[in-house]
């Protein structure tokens, strides 16, 4: 498979819009099995059991998420997004956090992906500890 720019800007719209339904095996089908997801602030996370870990405690904790698109900027394999995410916690806490988005894509497949944020405000919003 070619990783057009194309292609490769699909696949991460693909799975940011995908948070909305709130399926673990549709958000997590985007990945690569040996990917890595870094939340810049803290340890990265490698392999796909690691990340549909995290994923599922997201979804876990909030009932609601859109991840909003502000800038997308795509090469074959590399999606640059800047984003502002938008969860509402179970307990009814409204979350918004300006976050940066590095992906890279491999076949179709996310096979890096790096966000960076204020993690003291993600924090104190949501009341999680990544």
């Amino acid at each position: 498979m070619t990783d057009t720019r194309e292609a490769s800007e699909k696949v991460v719209r693909d799975f940011l819009g995908s948070w909305q339904g709130r399926s673990l095996e549709t958000i997590c089908s985007a990945f690569a099995d040996d990917a890595v997801y870094h939340n810049v602030p803290v340890e990265p996370i490698e392999g796909i059991a690691g990340i549909r870990s995290i994923f599922q405690s997201f979804l876990d904790a909030f009932c609601d998420a859109k991840l909003d698109i502000v800038t997308l900027a795509a090469e074959p394999g590399r999606v640059l997004v800047e984003r502002v995410d938008y969860f509402t916690m179970n307990d009814g806490r409204k979350v918004v956090l300006p976050v940066a988005g590095v992906f890279e894509v491999n076949n179709g497949k996310i096979t890096r992906f790096s966000d960076y944020f204020d993690l003291a405000d993600f924090e104190r919003q949501s009341g999680m500890k990544l």
